[in-house]
């Protein structure tokens, strides 16, 4: 085999079953991991299965909706839908925790981990082609519903936080973005110039590429323990060009910091002035 035979062999890769087993196992272990999640599944087993379905499932029920097909197709798949619920099952009702015991060995996270994100460029690219044949060389479309496709379990957070019970407005994703939902509106932005071949690069290379980057960045993020992404450098200067200036967080704590010295200094001097107006008051009485 030559080498750039790789990223060929690479594209035909088939996800089902363990690359989509991976996937279910990320998506319900991060839903345990959202407060109040542990809870629901005591008080109502059945809503905490459909917000599992949801993490899992809910690029597919976004972009069913955005064109116009059965949001519920997805429960057409039983074996793909048996899969995430025996998943579901031994995530929140294993004894003694067994299973998020075993995965919570960090080799083991790292690889569940790697092999979500390998999904994450298969749906952005399934979504992109199933846009195209909606509407033929759309690329906005096929961008957003390769968007939606492969970060709708992110971008409909509210609703399966309602779901459980929860009303959080401010988690909006649309407001602050979180790493994961930038990254696959990015691949979707790339997948989708190629596939209008505004993109002079093969599909299957593309793939191999920004797979490969997902898998890196995320291993990285997650032996540093942190949630930093290499975005905001490129956000800032991107920012300011287009958008104006804005005030800098240190320039910002600053003006917070004097404000806040100039409220005590107001206060001593109130406070000094209550005290000799009382000094008064008492040589008064003893006169």
């Amino acid at each position: 085999m030559e080498l750039w035979q790789i990223p060929l062999l690479f594209s035909r890769l088939p996800m089902f079953p363990f690359f989509d087993l991976a996937h279910y196992v990320a998506s319900v272990m991060a839903l345990k991991e959202q407060r109040g999640a542990v809870e629901v599944s005591v008080r109502s087993p059945v809503a905490c299965w459909f917000s599992a379905m949801l993490y899992c499932f809910g690029g597919s029920v976004l972009s069913s909706l955005m064109l116009a097909e059965p949001p519920v197709a997805f429960l057409a798949n039983g074996t793909n839908i048996l899969l995430a619920s025996s998943v579901w099952y031994l995530v929140f009702y294993c004894p003694q925790d067994i299973f998020c015991q075993c995965f919570a060995f960090l080799p083991l996270r790292l690889l569940v981990a790697g092999m979500k994100e390998v999904t994450r460029t298969w749906k952005i690219t399934a979504g992109v082609a199933h846009a195209n044949s909606h509407f033929k060389d759309a690329w906005l479309v096929m961008v957003a519903v390769g968007w939606a496709r492969g970060a709708g379990g992110g971008l409909i957070s509210n609703f399966e936080q309602l779901v459980r019970g929860v009303w959080k407005p401010e988690t909006n994703e649309l407001l602050k973005m979180s790493y994961p939902v930038k990254v696959t509106l990015i691949g979707a932005v790339l997948f989708s110039l190629q596939h209008s071949q505004y993109l002079p690069i093969a599909r299957y290379n593309l793939m191999f590429l920004y797979t490969v980057f997902l898998v890196v960045s995320k291993v990285t993020m997650m032996l540093t323990g942190s949630a930093t992404s290499p975005f905001p450098p490129f956000e800032a200067a991107l920012g300011s060009v287009f958008f104006g200036l804005p005030k800098t967080p240190s320039k910002v704590k600053g003006e917070g910091a004097a404000s806040s010295n100039g409220s005590s200094i107001c206060d001593r001097s109130s406070s000094e002035q209550h005290r000799d107006s009382a000094k008064k008051r008492q040589a008064k009485k003893t006169e």
